[in-house]
């Protein structure tokens, strides 16, 4: 064309260099790495085919056993319980916590480190002896007379015990999850809160905690995970949950692997649903919606030029 000169140091079009023509670069190193890896699927496949001590006929045979779907039952309810009073003990101690106070907030510090310090499977084994230590309850008058007296071996069952020992466990959990999430919502809707006249509850309720949850709900989430596999610690209690009814099962007929291997379906199966809700949970809470504004903002806002307004 007139007007341009030519360069011969630049490729011609169709070229050798041409990058429209350009292909991905193979990786030798690569190609060696996806090898070994199919080499090594390939013979835990086999292994898990032909070695017959797997006894996949038994585990066929049990995977749906009422016992075992029993004992699924009871840790999904071990789970939803003890994870609800663990949320509630942890928002009562995180908020404590946060009081200006300082004997309640001392407290609060002291529950946390303490159930922090000290292992769940110890926690356990401590409730479900409570009654060596305290053999009857009673409600009462402090260092006065008492109004009713129970037996701690009926109140304090296994399956007690381990609520217990797994809620007030999360709770120290739950109660540092919280906190953080509170802490992070920005000082000055706290201080504007304040300004208006809301009491300590209603900014809690109204201003705080809807803005927290973005940063509350997805680990709340993970935690769930791991109460559900933290509840295989309570057959050590007695309690007939999923790992319970397998140990159970396996003490009388000895098919050791083939009944762990039952409950290692299960809970991978019930940790896949739970880590779907968690993904979810995670996108839905964790976009940076800038013009999103939450209901406490809008009422705080709404409040804060209605007085403008008076004045």
């Amino acid at each position: 064309m007139a007007g341009r000169k030519f360069d011969a140091r630049l490729p011609l079009a169709g070229g050798p260099d041409d990058v429209a023509r350009a292909g991905r670069r193979i990786r030798p190193g690569r190609i060696i790495v996806v090898a070994i890896m199919l080499l090594l699927v390939a013979q835990f496949g086999d292994f898990l085919v032909t070695n017959n001590r797997f006894g996949w006929s038994v585990v066929r045979g049990y995977l749906f056993n009422p016992l075992i779907l029993q004992g699924l039952r009871t840790t999904v309810e071990l789970t939803v319980i003890s994870m609800t009073l663990g949320i509630i003990i942890g928002i009562a101690v995180a908020v404590t916590r946060m009081s200006s106070f300082r004997p309640a907030s001392f407290a609060a510090w002291i529950y946390t480190r303490f159930f922090f310090g000290i292992p769940l499977l110890v926690q356990l084994i401590f409730w479900f002896n409570l009654a060596y230590l305290v053999p009857k309850l009673s409600i009462g008058v402090p260092f006065g007379p008492s109004v009713g007296s129970w037996s701690a071996n009926r109140i304090i069952t296994p399956f007690i015990a381990a609520v217990l020992g797994l809620a007030l466990h999360e709770g120290a959990y739950m109660s540092e999850v919280i906190r953080a999430g509170l802490l992070a919502v920005d000082r000055g809707q706290r201080d504007a809160a304040r300004s208006l006249g809301l009491s300590p509850f209603s900014t809690l309720r109204r201003i705080l905690l809807p803005q927290a949850l973005r940063f509350i709900v997805p680990p709340t989430t993970n935690q769930v995970i791991g109460m559900l596999k933290g509840t295989a610690l309570v057959s050590a209690v007695g309690v007939a949950d999923l790992t319970g009814q397998v140990e159970n099962i396996y003490n009388i007929n000895l098919q050791v692997i083939p009944l762990l291997l039952v409950a290692c379906i299960w809970y991978f199966v019930l940790v896949s649903v739970l880590d779907v809700v968690q993904r979810y949970t995670e996108r839905r809470f964790s976009r940076a919606d800038s013009g999103r504004v939450t209901r406490g903002q809008q009422e705080l806002v709404l409040a804060s030029t209605a007085t403008e307004a008076e004045v």
